[in-house]
């Protein structure tokens, strides 16, 4: 028997949900130890109802919009939710068949309000290292063995206490040990907090006012979803793209997507995409269904819920056995290299029918960078990871933004002085790369460089793409330029391919050159003040300025007639 639930407490109730996974990223935040959680954010939390519906989302990384509504109504079923009492909580990392890579863990527990159980709170976090064969756990592996510790459903907290046999056999795994302890127990602390706030509402309004709202959540989204896309231009689009290599060898990954628009739904289908590799660049079934989460999430009302109403109206099709949705024992380390890129296909596909709500080419890659260095003496194991930033493609109106993390990233750069302060690591240089943007009307954004310079015997691993073909112009913009990564070594630079794990000694550098976004519009239609503030603040040089642009810069000042008559030449 249903329960109706007026306006104004509907409202309060659906806000209050997603304050609730607010919170538990606070306190997951706040209560961190390493860097990449505690400073860049990569996880993300959700609260979801008996019947494993995703209710609400609170996002510091869209790459986990969608891959969470696969992966933990998965591992509450294979774990049986009647296994699951107050108080307990489940650890899982599993790639196949449902989960993503595996320094993403997640913690999954029951809230039970008087005996009864009205749904379950989980967070998703990407923890620097969980073994495997190199450290940071990134590398170009062929199986997933390699890859880390390998962790099924299991429970790791029973009534509100840490099961200490387990979690000791999972630390044993790893190497960063002081840092992976807390970040467990910052995630312990993060759902013991939408427990106890999910108990909160539900004690305030009643548990079946509660569970009628949640209901109705769910309708009203769908319904305004489906309302949104039977706005949207009807039709096929079709594209395709490549990720550079697969770390073994030089043959290109292809990626294929055909999207259908329909007053029914969206349905995506990567058939044609190539058969998975052996090779570290392998995306589960989660990741690319994130990623087309992500793609229709950018051509709907940005105010819109997301939740199981908007997972409703959209469809992935992905042949078992390809890049797109790799089966075991794939690796899968830089599946969310693919996955990216599959998200840029989708836009390519896209662009000529909404060229006013999507970029050029960005980044299109999560630029991993990843070290670990032992100190015998102390008995410890540092280990390091960040997602470096890229150009961000120019738009229909404005360039692209520089050095920033594109579509399902989120994360913040790692700053120098914290990263200098807890790791045996200098940053040697961190700029922007000058010239590395897409020219256009609106150009792409700039790449990021940044250089570290070890200060002991370091393994250093890139696990990332682009320096063989840049991102793409739109529209008559231009490619950006490619990545670059390279060892400094006694004042002699070398290349370094861009998924590669490197032995250091004390003062090398590996400087991580990330590519700028593609140009939007032709380049020869930009504004020359835009060109000319460019050059001034560095960005962009004089004589690429006069070759790109077809704007002349002479002493720092715009020479109109210069740049007017170069400009009629190429008409």
């Amino acid at each position: 028997m249903s329960t109706a639930v007026d306006p104004i407490t509907f409202e309060v109730i659906r806000n209050a949900l997603v304050a609730a996974t607010d919170e538990m990223v606070l306190a997951l935040k706040r209560s961190a130890y390493s860097t990449n959680i505690k400073t860049r954010s990569d996880f993300s939390c959700a609260f979801f109802d008996t019947e494993l519906r995703s209710v609400a989302q609170a996002f510091t990384q869209p790459v986990h919009l969608g891959s969470m509504a696969q992966q933990v109504p998965h591992a509450i079923r294979r774990y049986g939710p009647e296994n699951l009492g107050p108080g307990d909580a489940i650890v899982t990392n599993d790639p196949h068949p449902s989960g993503v890579h595996l320094n993403d863990v997640s913690l999954i527990s029951p809230v039970y309000v008087e005996d009864t159980l009205v749904g379950y709170v989980a967070n998703l976090a990407h923890h620097v290292d969980v073994g495997g064969g190199a450290p940071a756990s990134i590398g170009a592996f062929q199986e997933v063995f390699q890859e880390g510790v390998i962790i099924p459903p299991v429970k790791v907290v029973r009534g509100g206490k840490i099961l200490d046999d387990v979690f000791r056999l999972i630390l044993a795994q790893i190497r960063s040990k002081h840092e992976t302890a807390g970040d467990f127990r910052a995630q312990i602390a993060a759902n013991a907090t939408g427990v106890r706030r999910i108990t909160a509402l539900s004690n305030r309004h009643g548990r079946g006012t509660l569970i009628a709202t949640m209901d109705e959540l769910l309708a009203y989204t769908e319904r305004r979803v489906r309302n949104e896309i039977a706005q949207l231009a009807p039709g096929i689009y079709a594209s395709e793209g490549t990720v550079d290599n697969d770390g073994y060898t030089d043959v290109p990954v292809r990626l294929h997507v055909r999207i259908e628009i329909n007053p029914e739904g969206v349905n995506f289908d990567t058939t044609g995409s190539d058969p998975q590799r052996r090779a570290p660049v392998n995306s589960t079934y989660a990741m690319s269904f994130s990623a087309c989460a992500y793609a229709l999430k950018c051509l709907i009302d940005a105010d819109l819920p997301v939740n199981d109403g908007f997972y409703r109206v959209f469809s992935l099709h992905a042949p078992e056995g390809t890049v797109t949705n790799c089966t075991w024992p794939a690796p899968v380390v830089g599946g969310w290299e693919t996955q990216t890129r599959l998200v840029e296909v989708m836009f390519r596909a896209l662009m000529p029918a909404f060229p006013e709500r999507l970029p050029a080419g960005t980044k299109g890659m999560m630029c991993q960078a990843g070290f670990g260095s032992l100190d015998l003496a102390r008995g410890s194991y540092t280990c390091f990871y960040e997602a470096l930033a890229g150009g961000y493609g120019g738009r229909f109106g404005s360039d692209g933004p520089d050095a920033v993390q594109a579509h399902g990233q989120n994360t913040e750069n790692a700053p120098i002085e914290e990263t200098e302060l807890n790791y045996p690591v200098q940053i040697a240089r961190l700029s922007l790369v000058e010239d590395s943007e897409g020219p256009g009307q609106f150009r792409g954004g700039l790449g990021l460089r940044k250089d570290f310079r070890v200060l002991q015997p370091t393994t250093f691993t890139i696990l990332a793409d682009r320096d063989r073909n840049g991102p793409w112009g739109a529209l008559g913009g231009h490619d950006a330029a490619v990545a670059e990564y390279a060892l400094l070594r006694d004042g002699i630079e070398t290349h370094l391919g861009s998924k590669s794990t490197t032995e250091l000694v004390a003062g090398d550098i590996v400087s991580v050159r990330s590519c700028g976004g593609g140009g939007y519009g032709p380049p020869e239609e930009r504004d020359p003040e835009r060109v000319l503030r460019d050059v001034l603040e560095g960005k962009v040089s004089a004589e690429r300025a006069r070759e790109e642009y077809r704007v002349v810069i002479d002493d720092r000042r715009l020479d109109e007639s210069a740049t007017n008559e170069l400009r009629r030449g190429t008409a």
